[in-house]
């Protein structure tokens, strides 16, 4: 064998080894992969859609391509064991390391009213074990369905990660907020409350002088709710702390005196005008003397 040819052969080789090494850690990059959602009660067609939902949220989530239906099909070919697994957490796990995937989805969906529920399990597929397990109502219109899709996927596989946050609006400076019971500052606050639970929460506003408000108020996942608050008043203007002194005048003293004295002028003025001004010199003859 010639110097040329064996060269030719460890580069041959040394690309193969690149594929294979390639290959086995792409496969076992996989995240997660979804081996199926049986439909419950349902049209088969509408369940694949909601299952073709969450594989898209799956991906989104997690920037991997997921093993396609077809994919898997063929990877459990020839495994009978495997293709036929009714969800128990050990086949499972199998499945999920035949297709070099951490953690597996497995579950159903089915229709409640006008509404659909759809009950997943994750597992991890190195120990065959269930990690978490959700039932998750879908409902509302196409963009709600597709919310309540990309939630059940976080809050299977990401609960962590599932957030919201609150923007509290009031026309009131300086009032005080809680949320769930903790401050969190007061009116108006320099940006929305982040980092809250997807779900209801507590919003507790309180001010001197005005009523407190209280109120259930919903997160929505990766979203900002808005809450317009105005606090009404509690009735009326506070009373002041002590009354003024009345001015001197208005003592009822000084009533009572001005009376008196208006009486006594009154009496002195009657007599004085009822007193005759005409002088009679017949029968007062001093009075008509130097006249």
């Amino acid at each position: 064998m010639t110097e040329r040819v064996r060269a030719l052969l460890v580069v041959v080789l040394a690309v193969v080894l690149a594929v294979v090494l390639g290959a086995g850690a792409a496969r076992a990059e996989v995240p997660v992969a979804v081996v199926r959602i049986d439909p419950l009660g349902i049209d088969a067609e509408r369940a694949l859609r909601l299952e073709a939902l969450f594989r898209a949220e799956l991906e989104r989530m997690t920037q991997r391509a997921l093993p396609s239906r077809a994919s898997i099909e063929v990877a459990l070919g020839k495994e009978p064991a495997l293709r036929g697994c009714g969800g128990e957490p050990a086949c499972l796990g199998a499945i999920g390391r035949k297709l070099g995937a951490t953690q597996i989805v497995f579950g159903n969906v089915a229709q409640l009213g006008e509404s659909y529920v759809v009950n997943l399990k994750l597992i991890d597929s190195a120990k065959g074990t269930e990690i978490r397990r959700i039932a998750e109502p879908l409902k509302g219109s196409a963009d709600d369905l597709i919310e309540a899709v990309r939630v059940a996927a976080y809050r299977l596989v990401r609960p962590e990660e599932l957030k919201g946050s609150l923007a509290i609006l009031s026309d009131l400076p300086g009032a005080l907020v809680d949320v769930d019971g903790k401050p969190a500052g007061r009116t108006p606050l320099a940006r929305p409350i982040d980092g809250l639970d997807v779900g209801k929460h507590a919003v507790h506003l309180e001010a001197r002088g005005y009523t407190p408000f209280n109120a259930q108020v919903d997160v929505r996942f990766q979203k900002t709710t808005a809450v317009e608050v105005r606090l009404l008043l509690t009735g009326g203007p506070i009373a002041p702390d002590h009354t003024p002194d009345a001015p001197w005048y208005s003592s009822p003293w000084m009533y009572a005196a001005a009376g008196a004295v208006a009486v006594v002028a009154g009496i002195l003025i009657g007599r004085a005008l009822a007193k005759d001004p005409t002088i009679d010199c017949a029968k007062d003859p001093s009075a008509c003397m130097g006249r």
